[in-house]
This record gives structure tokens, C-alpha cells and sequence, in this order.
């Protein structure tokens, strides 16, 4: 799948992402939803983004605000401001929206805008997922893309601290 050198759209809260999407689903295009906080990129997350972004037209992904990083990974993180990082993920070929949303979890995010994939990444179970039930109850599907080894933030930034 290979998409022009574009970068995605970014949004801040609620703006009119919806419309775009709503665009997107009159046009058939099928919807990957995806969500995290993608402090500092590395290889695993490159490959599990492009594997989820094979399972559809679209790729959104739910980008943690800063407040709601520091609450997920504590006082030191996050290590780059939201802004930062969403700039980052637009300028992958693969990613075609980012939303960053301040709440706890993504659950209105994928409630609102009802894609056809929800993804995560292997270090979930599908009990842990937000918003499987629902994703389930409406039809769609959910995956666990598999875990590339050896690669975390959190193992990154603990590693760097130690030498």
C-alpha cells in the first residue's frame, strides 16, 4: 500500500474531524483505528503501524495528550510535547489522521468515529482492549497485531539512563 508524500492531518480535540471521516466512510473507504502514546518512535512501532494500516483504506490514530501521558507512564514522560510527536507520525506514509484526545481512554474516539478496525499491539489482551465490546457488538473487528521484541519506549529511555 503506498500512499503520495503527504502528511496526515492532525486535529486538537474537536474539530471537524468527523466531517473527513464521514467523507471517508460515504466513499466506502474502510476506517483503522489505532491508539497510544508514541512518546519516542521506534522500529516496532514503524512495523505495527504499517501492518495495521494494511487492514484498511485509512489509517487514525488517537495520540494521548501530554497530561494524559504523564497519568499512563508517570512524572518523567512524557519525554516529547504532544505537537512533537503528532508531527512525527503525520510525516509516515501509512498515517493519514491524528487526533489527540485529553481523556483517559480512546472509548468516544472509537465510538464516534465507528471504524472498521481497531488495532493494538501485542502487549494487550483482548479483554484489555477499549472498546473491543463495542467494536464486537456493532460488527467490526478487532486486532492484536504481534509484538515486535525488544522494542520500547520505556526500555529506550530506561536503557539511555543507565549508561
Amino acid at each position: 500500500m503506498s500512499k503520495p508524500n503527504q502528511s496526515a492531518v492532525i486535529f486538537l480535540g474537536k474539530e471537524n474531524y468527523i466531517e473527513t471521516i464521514k467523507e471517508w466512510q460515504r466513499d466506502d473507504l474502510s476506517i483503522v483505528f489505532t491508539n497510544g502514546c508514541f512518546d519516542i518512535l521506534h522500529a516496532g512501532h514503524i512495523e505495527y503501524l504499517t501492518s495495521a494500516a494494511k487492514l484498511g483504506d485509512k489509517m487514525i490514530i488517537g495520540l494521548n495528550d501530554d497530561a494524559s501521558v504523564t497519568q499512563l507512564k508517570g512524572i518523567a514522560r512524557p519525554i516529547n510535547k504532544s505537537a512533537d510527536r503528532a508531527k512525527v507520525l503525520a510525516s509516515l506514509y501509512m498515517v493519514d489522521m491524528i487526533i489527540i484526545f485529553r481523556e483517559e481512554t480512546p472509548f468516544h474516539l472509537i465510538d464516534e468515529i465507528d471504524p472498521d478496525h481497531l488495532v493494538k499491539g501485542g502487549d494487550y489482551k483482548m479483554d484489555e482492549i477499549v472498546g473491543a465490546k463495542l467494536m464486537k457488538q456493532r460488527g467490526k473487528k478487532v486486532h492484536i497485531m504481534p509484538e515486535k521484541k525488544g522494542y520500547s519506549t520505556t526500555r529506550i529511555i530506561d536503557s539511555s539512563q543507565n549508561q
